[in-house]
């Protein structure tokens, strides 16, 4: 059994023995702790730093001066070097196209994989809730993109 596999066997435990079903997990780590459970050795302060700096760079949001919508400013490129793969941080405004298309097909994959599990979740509970009117959850986002980009922002609903 590997790590996680024993970590989600202490939640179903944790569950078991409280008879809770909505689980807070800090409490769920006392839990484990209490049990032996070792805690995490601390981080170090460097990557906790530059945990930071991500955060920061994703939230960046400037406004297009031609139609004055929101674009994020810094975007993620996934990047292989001598066998080590991390992630480096591009400006929007300075990004090449291969740089762009990368990153951009990079977050589109993430969103394909959300979709498909999401879709995989909903399957599930439905085949489990037989008497209960299916769950279903539209995947095409096309439409709610354009109302979105065509609804007055934040901003302007607050004038």
């Amino acid at each position: 059994m590997n790590k996680h596999q024993e970590m989600q066997r202490l939640i179903r435990l944790y569950k078991e023995e409280t008879g809770e079903t909505e689980v807070n997990m800090r409490k769920v780590a006392i839990f484990a702790n209490n049990r032996g459970w070792p805690l995490p050795k601390p981080r170090d302060p460097l990557d906790l730093l530059a945990k930071e700096f991500t955060q920061a760079a994703r939230q960046e949001v400037r406004r297009d001066p031609k139609t004055g919508k929101p674009y994020r400013a810094n975007h993620a490129l996934p990047t292989t070097q001598g066998g080590e793969q991390f992630t480096l941080w591009i400006d929007i405004d300075e990004a090449t196209r291969p740089q762009m298309l990368k990153s951009l097909i990079n977050r589109r994959e993430q969103m394909v994989g959300d979709g498909l599990q999401l879709s995989l979740d909903a399957d599930h509970w439905n085949s489990i809730h037989p008497e209960e009117s299916p769950i279903q959850i539209p995947l095409d986002f096309t439409d709610d993109v354009n109302w979105r980009k065509n609804a007055p922002d934040e901003d302007s609903k607050a004038a």
